[in-house]
């Protein structure tokens, strides 16, 4: 299991830039004019994490999996898109599709790529995209609702009164990610696959001397976020496409460290991702492979195991278990089992993220 995140902004933010960077291609047409990028562009790359070598620098793993998630690059929105500008019927329509929404806001000046809207405002930007994106929501809740209303049936109550709780609530200009519902209405709103209920993660993205520190310009991003519960990362993605370029790993962190950075744009990005839709991962070691796995916080034992298998949730016994860190620290398996690292987890154990599993099941 993973997840799918796609890329939303105005034309010329850094979109397709990005896209080509994390996914290490050249698939998205990173070009100087508005709509460059007609189709979504789909990349699968797995996601960073130093936990996942470790471990199979210890059981001298012969492959390494890392779980993936999944970038769409979606084309730039603008003012209008909801009522078909600049394509934008298409491309609202592809938002539906994905599970959270990562929304590029251009945060630096330059003279040789122009702005849509001649000057830069991130806020500004990000407002129209939002605007847009709630406009098409409220469009579809309308209809929905009108459809509704003509069937007059008394067991669809709990429809209607999300349907009118919703579309008062965008009307307010407030995104259906803040709207309180009950978990009945929940169920027929993700049936809706409504774009503004999906979490949001602004990238910033800055030019190479502002990576570390920010502009004024992420501030004000910054703030917005909060204003929003939610959060930001800043990314260059000028370096991003410089990183990407670089094949052996050590030197990729040299030069990642030379700019004043601990780790890649793309792994924050992807850390922000997990904890906007609450993933943790899990992994599973031998000499054969290390696997890293993804599932839901708060998810149990056998739904972890089924993630890699439905045949492991179904016949389920019990999950042999070590931390990450205890088989870091003990050399591995025997070594935790030595210590009295490892332990025997059931069916209502809940995992923690970096749990080593070996499941037990019988079919």
């Amino acid at each position: 299991m993973g997840f799918s995140c796609g890329i939303v902004g105005l034309p010329n933010v850094g979109k397709s830039t990005l896209f080509n960077a994390i996914t290490q291609t050249n698939a998205a047409e990173a070009m100087n004019y508005p709509f460059c990028t007609i189709e979504p562009n789909v990349g699968r790359i797995g996601v960073p994490d130093p936990r996942l070598f470790k471990l199979a620098e210890i059981a001298r793993s012969e492959k390494i999996i890392p779980t993936q998630i999944e970038i769409v690059d979606i084309a730039g929105l603008v003012k209008g898109a909801s009522k078909g500008e600049g394509l934008g019927n298409q491309f609202l329509g592809h938002i539906r599709s994905i599970d959270a929404i990562l929304h590029i806001a251009r945060c630096f000046d330059s003279s040789d790529i122009t702005h849509v809207n001649g000057t830069v405002n991130p806020i500004r930007d990000i407002e129209i995209v939002e605007t847009e994106l709630m406009l098409s929501d409220l469009e579809s809740l309308k209809k929905k609702s009108d459809g509704i209303a003509r069937k007059n049936n008394p067991d669809l109550l709990v429809e209607k009164n999300f349907l009118k709780k919703a579309i008062d609530w965008l009307e307010q200009g407030e995104m259906l990610s803040k709207l309180p519902i009950s978990e009945e209405e929940r169920i027929f709103a993700d049936s809706m696959q409504l774009i503004t209920r999906k979490p949001v993660l602004y990238v910033c993205n800055v030019s190479e001397s502002d990576v570390v520190s920010g502009n004024g310009y992420t501030k004000q991003v910054e703030e917005f976020a909060k204003s929003k519960n939610t959060s930001t990362v800043i990314i260059s993605a000028a370096i991003e496409s410089e990183i990407a370029l670089i094949q052996d790993a050590n030197e990729k962190q040299e030069y990642i460290e030379s700019l004043g950075l601990q780790e890649s744009g793309l792994a924050r990005v992807v850390r922000g991702g997990y904890d906007l839709l609450g993933l943790i991962t899990f992994f599973t070691v031998g000499p054969q492979e290390a696997h890293a796995w993804t599932t839901r916080l708060g998810s149990k034992a056998p739904t972890a195991a089924g993630v890699i298998h439905s045949d492991f949730e179904r016949g389920f016994i019990c999950a042999e278990t070590i931390s990450c860190s205890d088989y870091i620290t003990y050399k591995g398996e025997s070594g935790a089992k030595s210590a009295g690292k490892m332990r025997l987890e059931g069916k209502d154990y809940v995992v923690d993220d970096g749990d080593v599993f070996h499941f037990r099941f019988n079919v």
